[in-house]
């Protein structure tokens, strides 16, 4: 398997962009909605607390599962991305390059908000 560093660092920075959009962004909210279900529930201080559970069903019930895992998401985005690159190399170009930048987008942001918060 021959892959350059730069491209290994593009696929991690994309993979890692993925995985949170469908984990957690709320663009894909409505991906999410499909899989799994809101529960409220009251904690100890009367306060309402909100999970998430896969829906029922095999197929429903699986991407439940697997969408609310961001490890599990994760490995899946980075299979497809795998592929991708391996398979169809230019449709991975500029796909992998969109999220890359948006993943190192979201590290700068990260880094700049902790430093903030330290002043």
């Amino acid at each position: 398997m021959d892959i350059s560093l730069m491209d290994f660092l593009l696929l991690v920075l994309a993979s890692f962009r993925i995985t949170r959009l469908l984990v957690y962004d709320r663009i894909t909210e409505f991906i999410r909605s499909l899989v799994l279900e809101e529960v409220t529930e009251k904690n100890e201080m009367g306060e309402d607390t909100v999970y998430y559970v896969p829906r029922s069903g095999r197929v429903r019930g699986f991407f439940g599962e697997l969408i609310s895992c961001y490890w599990c998401t994760g490995v899946w985005s980075a299979i497809f991305l795998i592929l991708l690159y391996y398979l169809f190399p230019s449709i991975y170009a500029p796909f992998v390059l969109v999220f890359a930048i948006a993943g190192a987008a979201a590290f700068i942001e990260v880094i700049l908000q902790k430093l903030m918060m330290t002043e």
